[in-house]
């Protein structure tokens, strides 16, 4: 009898161990990569921006011109693997006119969309 709850004893103390207990990843927010921040020009409609990125975790409560993209990562393995990237998206009459953050913007993004050599419905129509 006593061996038994020994062995009861034992197996409890073994199974609260935690290192043995598998921890999830727990991913939150928006995850950007560098391939889509590449795309992004001076002059994108907020629509064509929500196209590329998604939908912006934060938007401004009393200024919708602001978005917040947010990455956070914590991991169930060890502190050192936690990752938090933010970038932050500035409009003016709802066309992208700056960009922050963790993530370098491209060599394109000064470059007004639109005005990359194509021409537009609006500047082939005839007058």
């Amino acid at each position: 009898m006593l061996f038994r709850i020994a062995v009861v004893i034992a197996i409890l103390s073994l199974s609260a161990c935690s290192n043995w207990v598998y921890r999830y990843d727990i991913p939150q927010g928006n995850y950007l990569d560098q391939k889509s921040i590449d795309q992004l020009q001076v002059g994108m409609t907020q629509e064509q921006v929500k196209f590329i990125l998604g939908s912006p975790v934060v938007m401004g409560m009393f200024n919708d011109q602001t978005w917040h993209y947010v990455y956070m990562l914590k991991s169930g393995r060890h502190e050192k693997l936690n990752m938090k990237k933010s970038f932050t998206l500035f409009f003016v009459d709802y066309k992208l006119t700056k960009a922050e953050g963790d993530f370098s913007v491209s060599e394109n993004f000064n470059t007004p969309f639109n005005k990359t050599g194509k021409l537009t419905l609006d500047e082939l129509a005839i007058n």
